[in-house]
């Protein structure tokens, strides 16, 4: 999978940990780990991912 959208399956929430992890070729368990440790520290890290989540598109 060359671009970046957000797969049908395998979906936590929405799908974007699981699209940006095939993107670059991550464990998606690895990118999950990241976010949720993101989110202990101050900033706006939720309102990234919903960003995400309305910009990228979901796959056919």
């Amino acid at each position: 999978m060359s671009g970046l959208e957000r797969p049908r399956e395998g979906r936590m929430i929405a799908g974007v940990c699981r699209a940006i992890a095939n993107r670059f070729g991550w464990r998606v368990g690895l990118v999950r780990l990241a976010f949720v440790v993101s989110c202990v520290l101050p900033g706006p890290q939720v309102l990234f991912y919903v960003v995400l989540w309305v910009l990228i598109p979901s796959a056919p």
